[in-house]
């Protein structure tokens, strides 16, 4: 920072190559992507109102919830729970999703396998129980290792990985289930095959855990149709996707035109434009439709706080930032 008069410093960013774009984007009509195309032919996309998709995910959500109803086997709530987390709709299902992890915390589950324990572990501490991690231990030999039955099994080796990355400090148990998971894991990537080794891959990176959830949701989409999957599952999810993103793309316009008016209210070419990567962060934290406002107040006040930072660290001088700084603890 500059002191007294001297001059101020030359100091600029590049603008943004985003800000253009979205100000004058218009998103497509929404498509309506065909599941269950005709024989011989690909999978087609046609545009739908987004009432007609409105009201197609809210039939799809009914029979969802017929599943939770249907059903009083703990493993297959707790897969289910699992495809809806992963899908990225469980936000539709949250009074669903508590009642059936109760549920699951209450079962016995003695004679469930390692995948099964590990997954169970999974979806109570993200939910907020604090389960042992000595639900492990029946897998282990005497001397406190895992057995070597489950090194040829990457599909459950994966579930304890990512499982015991919910670790609390003083939980070496789940440090060493993360070296033995991932010391196997790594042995095995080059021959599992598609979708397994992508998700593997990814974990390997960056476990589950601690992924960015809207991101590994879209991977996972095209993933879990590969696999023996619920049609009616898979087919909410791309409809919510799409629902949510026209919905964001309109929001971020809107952010947009208020940046370029304060932009021109404060006349400061030197600052810098991150509007577009601030709404992407405050997205990524509530993405859900109904946390409209507060993506919006995250948006704002990230601007606002670039817009500080880049004043006092690279452009005014001593003077400017007491005047700055007075003005400040004036504003009501």
């Amino acid at each position: 920072m500059a002191s007294g008069n001297a001059a101020t410093p030359a100091f600029s960013y590049e603008p943004s190559p985003w800000i253009d774009f979205f100000a004058g984007y218009e998103p497509p009509p929404l498509q309506y992507l065909l599941l269950r195309p005709t024989q011989g032919q690909p999978k087609r996309c046609q545009n739908k109102s987004k009432q007609w998709m409105t009201l197609r995910a809210k039939k799809l959500k009914e029979d969802i919830c017929m599943l939770f109803k249907s059903s009083n086997d703990k493993v297959v709530k707790m897969s289910l729970v699992d495809k809806l987390q992963h899908l990225g709709i469980d936000h539709l299902f949250e009074d669903q999703i508590d009642t059936a992890m109760w549920q699951i915390l209450k079962s016995e589950f003695s004679n469930y396998n390692l995948y099964e324990v590990a997954l169970r572990f999974r979806l109570l501490r993200e939910h907020g129980y604090c389960v042992s991690p000595d639900v492990f231990n029946r897998f282990k030999s005497e001397d406190g290792s895992f057995i070597n039955d489950i090194t040829n099994e990457p599909r459950t080796l994966l579930c304890l990985y990512n499982a015991s990355h919910l670790l609390f400090h003083g939980e070496p148990a789940l440090e060493e289930a993360i070296a033995f998971a991932r010391h196997h894991l790594e042995s095995c990537n080059g021959s599992l095959k598609t979708p397994l080794a992508q998700q593997v891959q990814r974990a390997l990176q960056i476990p589950m855990p601690r992924t960015n959830k809207r991101v590994e949701m879209l991977h996972y989409i095209l993933e879990y149709e590969q696999e023996e999957h619920n049609p009616i599952l898979l087919e909410l999810a791309k409809l919510d996707f799409n629902l949510q993103q026209n919905v964001h793309l309109k929001e971020l316009k809107a952010i947009i035109r208020w940046w370029k008016h304060f932009l021109g209210y404060i006349e400061l070419s030197f600052i810098r434009d991150r509007v577009v990567e601030g709404y992407t962060w405050a997205s990524v934290l509530y993405y859900d439709t109904k946390f409209e406002l507060t993506r919006s107040m995250i948006t704002k006040m990230i601007v606002l706080i670039t817009t500080l930072d880049d004043i006092y660290d690279n452009h005014a001088t001593l003077e400017d930032s007491w005047k700055l700084h007075e003005a400040i603890q004036r504003w009501d």
